[in-house]
């Protein structure tokens, strides 16, 4: 009897020791589980973590806390036990209320980075479309312009055409993509733009697509009003046609570097340069800036008119009057004129 009692008090023992065991992997598996998926908290919503090239395991970790201290300390800790390469974590991550501690370090230890929106609208100069690309992306304006010069020629581009070979739009790239597949890419959405009707239409203007595009950057500048934009390139591809100069104060404004011209004046119609389109005659060495596909469209399908000249109505409204004979034009000029002296703009 005495034997199977203590048999059975050991069997006890063994069960509530195991029990204890169990119990406390439980508890344990809980505590790391609610500890791993604690969600990113924050009033912005979402944000993006960003690891740059080289950065130290310490920096890592500051930039992590910098999201939210305690989910920092606990993203960087489940990256240290996945043992995680800072070098392969190198991208952008985006972090949302989605996002908790496990699923961000898995990310940074598989190198998972997420795709940034790369967007630019309204600019005139290469300069102006390389800082805005570089803001959003890893490299700098200097890299972009290296890119250009070595993709772009290749492509048929001269210098001064760059800024045809880009549309405005939100595109997505990798934080850390090479400057040269950016614009690889980018100039590849343009090229899939012109496709062999687009080409024809642009042969039968007698012109090359990036003649199409520039006279659309100098149709942009004239008007922002969408509706008499084809009106105005068909003015200009009249102009062309006829052997004559196109006169198109936008090319001067271009010309001096001063966008903020209101009047063009008499000194300013005497600069030398090649895009002063009043001193030389057909188009300017390339685009005045980086246009949209839609006014490339406009360009193309210009509805047929007579017009040769216009001037920007008196009203303000910032359309024009158009005229196809010089003493129309001049009778409107003049009232705009009027009304410039009247208000004191010069």
């Amino acid at each position: 009897m005495t034997k199977k009692r203590n048999n059975r008090k050991n069997l006890l023992t063994a069960v509530y020791a195991t029990s204890l065991v169990i119990a406390f992997i439980v508890v344990a598996a809980v505590a790391a589980w609610q500890y791993a998926t604690v969600s990113y908290r924050s009033a912005s919503g979402e944000c993006y973590l960003y690891i740059p090239k080289n950065i130290s395991r310490d920096a890592m970790t500051d930039s992590l806390k910098k999201l939210d201290e305690d989910f920092g300390s606990r993203v960087s800790t489940l990256f240290d036990m996945m043992n995680g390469n800072v070098e392969r974590a190198h991208g952008a991550y985006l972090v949302d209320r989605n996002t908790t501690a496990l699923n961000l370090a898995r990310r940074l230890k598989n190198g998972r980075q997420s795709p940034v929106k790369v967007t630019f609208n309204n600019l005139r100069t290469m300069g102006q479309l390389a800082d805005r690309v570089a803001s959003q992306l890893e490299f700098n304006r200097e890299d972009f312009f290296e890119a250009c010069d070595s993709v772009l020629p290749e492509m048929g581009f001269k210098k001064s055409e760059y800024p045809a070979a880009f549309f405005p739009d939100t595109y997505e790239f990798y934080w850390t993509a090479a400057p040269v597949k950016v614009v690889e890419m980018l100039a590849g959405y343009r090229n899939k733009f012109w496709n062999e009707e687009r080409r024809l239409k642009a042969r039968e203007l007698g012109l090359t697509p990036v003649g199409v595009a520039t006279i659309a950057s100098i149709v942009e500048e004239e008007s922002a009003k969408g509706d008499e934009r084809p009106t105005i390139a068909r003015l200009y591809i009249n102009r062309l046609q006829r052997g004559m100069p196109l006169q198109a104060d936008p090319t001067v404004k271009f010309a001096t570097g001063d966008f903020s011209l209101r009047r063009i004046g008499t000194k300013h119609l005497a600069i030398e340069s090649p895009y002063n389109t009043y001193r030389n005659k057909g188009l300017p060495p390339g685009p005045i800036r980086i246009v949209e596909r839609r006014t490339l469209e406009q360009v193309l399908d210009a509805p047929v008119n007579n017009y040769l000249y216009m001037c920007a109505k008196e009203d303000f409204s910032g359309y024009h009057n158009f005229a196809s004979d010089f003493a129309t034009h001049k009778q409107n000029a003049r009232r705009y004129q009027q009304e410039l002296n009247r208000l004191g703009i010069n």
